[in-house]
């Protein structure tokens, strides 16, 4: 890459393109700066070392998995969009598997950045629950739910934590039709 083409975002970018290929723990900036064919203080000039180059990470993809999510979602509503994002979520994550962890967790408080991306993931969630007529702290407890199932399952099988023989496309199906079936019974009291 030509040193004059390097930004705080094609710096972002490698390294989260690094975290993917090579693991979360596997990424140094000598790591780095020998991908981008610089020198370690050249990164320093665009990121804020490695806090500052891990919440790049992490807000990007917030941000890559909000768009894909909300795309999945347009136009569908109640159990089509439930398996919409599900299938989109797990696609994200077996894409991103390095990336992964950094979209599951909450926004750093005082981070209007990291808020506001986190904001925008949770309300396409909350969006899809409306239409179970699930609002308000209804809507917080079944977001709840469908993160840990997701999650669970993606988190499980981005690190290689299924061994058993049996179809995991399968399985990941049988947990967005009990998601939609939940949805569908819950109780508003």
């Amino acid at each position: 890459m030509a040193r004059a083409a390097l930004n705080g975002e094609t710096v972002i970018a490698e390294a989260a393109r690094l975290v993917d290929a090579l693991g979360p723990t596997s990424l140094t900036l000598a790591v780095l700066a020998d991908s981008l064919g610089v020198k370690i203080p050249s990164i320093y000039k665009h990121v804020d070392g490695m806090p500052g180059l891990q919440r790049g990470i992490m807000l990007n993809a917030k941000r890559e998995l909000a768009h894909a999510l909300r795309r999945a979602a347009v136009g569908a509503s109640r159990d089509d969009a439930i398996e919409a994002i599900c299938v989109t979520y797990r696609k994200w994550a077996l894409a991103h598997p390095g990336q992964y962890p950094a979209v599951v967790h909450a926004p750093v408080p005082g981070d209007d950045a990291d808020e506001q991306v986190s904001r925008e993931l949770i309300e396409i969630l909350f969006k899809v629950l409306a239409g179970y007529d699930l609002h308000e702290d209804v809507a917080v407890d079944a977001a709840r739910y469908f993160r840990s199932a997701i999650h669970g399952f993606v988190s499980l099988e981005t690190s290689g934590g299924f061994e058993l023989p049996n179809d995991l496309d399968r399985s990941f199906a049988r947990i967005i039709d009990n998601l939609a079936a939940a949805f569908a019974a819950w109780s508003c009291t």
